[in-house]
């Protein structure tokens, strides 16, 4: 179809325009408190690990993710599109924060799509390395499937003793032990298409934890 012919876009003539100096905000910016590691950052150290993910499984032939969904959801797929080597992809659904919980509750796993992995090369990828539970839940149920191996990558990890005494192979980046959300991570399943990974007001998590 020819330029010429699709429809103009009609302008609305009677909208004022906003107050000076007046700026409107998304209520989930209005709700950050702080940004504690920007997209800028995030970028740059994702395309780091995948340098050294790469760098490992190269002699392995391909490798299987196996993302933890839903909060690794975002991390994964910015990575794998810069791991340049043959992959297949199994899925795990585990929660550990039902609904409102700042702190873990405990892992469960909810769902899988794993298909046989029996002989492969797995990486498990996850957003937060908080209570350790779900890691090692996952990294125990995999290695009952009888792959080849078992790695994980984990975006960030708190800086408490029970994320620290767990062992992970790749690390974005150590964070203090906040509760954080964007870039994948929720609270009450929102916030997560923030693109910073960022503390909340305190008083957004009141208000959103009163019943």
């Amino acid at each position: 179809m020819c330029s010429d012919s699709l429809p103009a876009i009609r302008r609305e003539a009677n909208v004022s325009p906003p107050p000076r100096g007046w700026v409107r905000l998304p209520r989930m910016e209005r709700d950050v408190d702080r940004i504690l590691i920007s997209q800028q950052q995030i970028a740059v150290r994702v395309a780091e690990l995948a340098r050294q993910i790469t760098a490992d499984h190269t002699s392995d032939g391909e490798v299987t993710i196996v993302p933890i969904l839903t909060g690794a959801m975002i991390f994964c797929a910015d990575l794998i599109r810069q791991i340049p080597i043959a992959m297949q992809i199994g899925l795990l659904t585990v929660s550990s924060y039902p609904g409102r919980s700042l702190t873990t509750q405990g892992s469960q796993v909810l769902g899988q799509q794993l298909g046989d992995v029996r002989g492969r090369h797995l990486l498990l990828v996850d957003d937060i390395l908080d209570s350790g539970g779900t890691v090692k839940l996952v990294t125990g149920l995999l290695r009952e499937l009888g792959p080849a191996s078992v790695r994980t990558c984990v975006l960030l990890r708190k800086d408490r003793p029970s994320a620290q005494h767990v062992p992970a192979d790749y690390v974005g980046f150590e964070i203090p032990d906040e509760f954080v959300v964007g870039y994948g991570l929720d609270y009450n399943n929102y916030y997560r298409n923030l693109p910073d990974i960022v503390t909340l007001k305190q008083e957004v998590i009141r208000r959103m934890t009163t019943p």
